[in-house]
């Protein structure tokens, strides 16, 4: 075999840790800094709140240790460690909020969840010890909405598997039965028919009888929405079908909803990243930091690494202490670098966000919305989009007017006929108007749209409406039908 000596040149760009360490940093919003915070005192015992530094530096144990610390001591200054000209990172930071401002938590009030209210519900009720034990495993499989997902069979097979009992789909069947008698009305149903037509069990009246032949026997009309072929085969007028109808309509399709789970994210309260305050028509940006604590090193592990170092005779034990000491104080240098390098650049980004969008900023009229996109804030501020990016992902600013995300700001342009450049935004305002405001008898197409977008100097096709309207949750006109 030949063997070949090559030169090769290759260039490669690899991350440091410390800035992986901001990167992870700048991507989470507030609320995760202060977790992030928490783990880290958690886990780098060197580190530590400015707060308890001060207060351990006032107390008279403290001020006698000072006393009887040698002078020497005092004096030593370990480069790269120690340095007393040094202005620590997180003496630079400030809390720029006026002290008029009134800000104040709202707990959670914290009661009964849905699935312990059946639970309650199954003790009051007359069954037997097994049966008991089967009506709570169909309770456990019952989701958030209130639906029993899973079929009979399937839950038979977990029980013989998982419980070594040997039940059958009747039986299964008997104890839904009585689940379905149980609040709120509709749980336990298995898709959104049986969920209607327990809710309807419980109604009486002829309106409510309509309503049940309605959804027993039209079901698959009554939600495409086909009112005329219901309308001529159960022979109704106009007044008799829009009763039966609107009966239909305000039952509750998702029965669970009806109970809040404090723990579901959509009940969390939003904490802002940055505060915007309009003084007098001054605009005035401040990070939110009243929750994220001010950190410094632990003045104990310095004094520890100096005596170390100061050590003529080092032995094993005391070499691999020093390296500890060295590496948990560099990790703290690090991470309290990171949260300054996090703060700098969420101002610098959030600022020229507020430049851009200074006409918006001002009344919070979206009509004022300029098109904007990342690469333009990335030109601004000379960072890097995927920078940007993670500065404006899950991060929220708090105005005079209201609380935004920072992607609502982000927006795509087009060209009016006249040649302004105006926001896609500001169209999907225009074409949510128009559906508001359309006669639901008869709804607007997606050409209709079209066309009075068009009328209005916006020339767009109906396949761009149709996907604005998607991305706004709005069916089509045939189900924004109405009687």
């Amino acid at each position: 075999m030949e063997q070949k000596l090559t030169l090769q040149q290759k260039l490669l760009q690899k991350l440091s840790p410390q800035q992986i360490q901001v990167i992870k940093l700048l991507e989470i919003p507030t609320m995760q800094l202060e977790q992030r915070i928490k783990k880290e005192l958690e886990e780098n015992p060197v580190l530590e709140l400015e707060s308890d530094n001060q207060s351990g530096d006032e107390g008279p144990d403290m001020q006698d240790q000072d006393d009887n610390r040698d002078v020497d001591n005092e004096e030593f200054t370990l480069d790269d460690y120690y340095e007393d000209d040094e202005i620590p990172t997180y003496k630079l930071n400030t809390n720029n909020y006026s002290k008029d401002d009134k800000y104040i938590d709202v707990p959670f009030s914290v009661g009964t969840s849905f699935h312990e209210s059946l639970t309650e519900q199954l003790s009051l009720s007359d069954l037997t010890e097994r049966q008991q034990q089967l009506a709570e495993y169909i309770i456990g499989n019952i989701d958030d909405d209130g639906y029993l997902r899973r079929d009979l069979m399937s839950i038979s097979d977990d029980l013989a598997f998982n419980m070594n009992l040997d039940v059958s789909e009747e039986e299964l069947e008997e104890i839904l039965t009585v689940i379905h008698d149980f609040d709120p009305p509709g749980v336990g149903a298995r898709d959104l028919r049986e969920c209607l037509l327990l809710q309807l069990d419980r109604k009486e009246g002829d309106d409510y009888s309509l309503a049940k032949t309605i959804v027993k026997d039209f079901f698959n009309e009554f939600t495409k929405k086909h009112y005329d072929k219901i309308k001529a085969r159960l022979e109704l007028s106009e007044e008799e079908l829009k009763t039966g109808i609107d009966h239909v309509l305000k039952l509750n399709p998702k029965p669970g909803s009806s109970y809040s789970n404090p723990l579901n994210k959509a009940n969390q309260h939003i904490v802002p990243d940055f505060i915007l305050d309009n003084i007098d028509g001054e605009l005035s940006l401040s990070l939110n930091q009243r929750n994220v604590p001010e950190l410094t090193i632990n003045e104990t592990y310095q004094e520890m690494l100096k005596t170390m170092s100061e050590s003529q005779k080092s032995k094993k034990n005391d070499k691999e202490a020093l390296l500890f000491v060295k590496q948990k104080i560099d990790s703290a240098k690090w991470f309290i670098d990171a949260i300054q390098q996090r703060q700098t650049t969420l101002l610098l980004t959030m600022a020229e966000i507020i430049s851009f969008q200074r006409e918006f900023f001002q009344d919070g009229d979206e009509a004022r919305l300029k098109p904007m996109i990342l690469k333009d804030i990335a030109e601004r501020t000379n960072l890097d989009i995927s920078t940007v990016s993670r500065v404006s992902n899950s991060k929220y600013i708090q105005t005079h007017f209201g609380i935004y995300p920072l992607k609502y700001f982000f927006s795509e342009g087009m060209q009016k006929d006249d040649g302004e450049e105006v926001s896609t935004r500001e169209i999907k305002k225009i074409l949510k108007e128009c559906i508001e405001n359309e006669d639901k008898r008869r709804p607007l197409t997606d050409e209709k749209l079209a066309a009075i977008l068009k009328e209005k100097s916006y020339n767009i096709a109906r396949r761009t409406v149709a996907k604005y309207r998607e991305q706004l949750d709005i069916p089509v006109a045939r189900l924004r039908k109405e009687l």
